[in-house]
């Protein structure tokens, strides 16, 4: 690994090239401009299978692709199937934010992700989970390292995209892009409880 230019995020020596797992174009829009910047071309991987409901899922994913077309990046669809996430997640469901369905739910879309990396004949993968202040760096770091060794001939850039500024980068191409800002993370147990009254 190598110390980017005048930054405290770090490049795996010799990396052109990158399956970067989106979770939204928010999240998704900061690092890949860093990535282009850096001279990686990413390839967007959006598999998240525990949003909920379906609309919204939809409203994000045509958000993602639209994001990665205006760049002139390739986009995958990693298709929807809420009910096998919710399967992977049995007996889950009580567990708090950043509990153990967290970092199953992660470990899932990750190993997917090494999957599509390996068709792809990608070494590199990458996710912009690790973008989100709500989301534990940690589990993310253990899922990703879970992916990699379930797929061998990948491997998992673990990189905190939370640094160098990037965060509030992400907070400015969000509006000059006008992206949908959803308001929780993503499955049916994230949502916002309504307030008692």
């Amino acid at each position: 690994m190598v110390k980017s230019h005048a930054s405290n995020l770090t490049i795996p020596e010799g990396i052109e090239e990158v399956l970067l797992h989106a979770c939204c174009a928010p999240c998704s829009s900061a690092i890949v401009e860093w990535l282009m910047a850096h001279s990686i071309r990413p390839t967007i991987f959006y598999f998240n299978p525990n949003i909920y409901p379906e609309l919204e899922y939809t409203i994000r994913k045509n958000e993602s692709k639209r994001h990665a077309e205006s760049l002139g990046l390739t986009w995958i669809d990693g298709d929807y199937d809420h009910g096998l996430w919710r399967e992977f997640v049995r007996d889950l469901e009580d567990e708090p934010e950043r509990g153990l369905r967290c970092e199953k739910c992660f470990a899932m879309r990750l190993t997917a992700t090494a999957r599509e990396a390996a068709r792809l004949h990608l070494e590199y993968f990458a996710t912009t989970l690790a973008s989100s202040r709500w989301k534990s760096i940690d589990q993310i770091n253990r899922a990703g390292i879970i992916a990699q060794d379930a797929v061998p001939g990948t491997r998992f850039w673990a990189q905190n995209w939370r640094k160098d500024g990037l965060y509030e980068r992400r907070n400015q191409l969000l509006k000059e892009y006008g992206f949908y800002n959803q308001q929780y993370c993503g499955c049916e147990f994230s949502m916002r409880k309504p307030e008692q009254s």
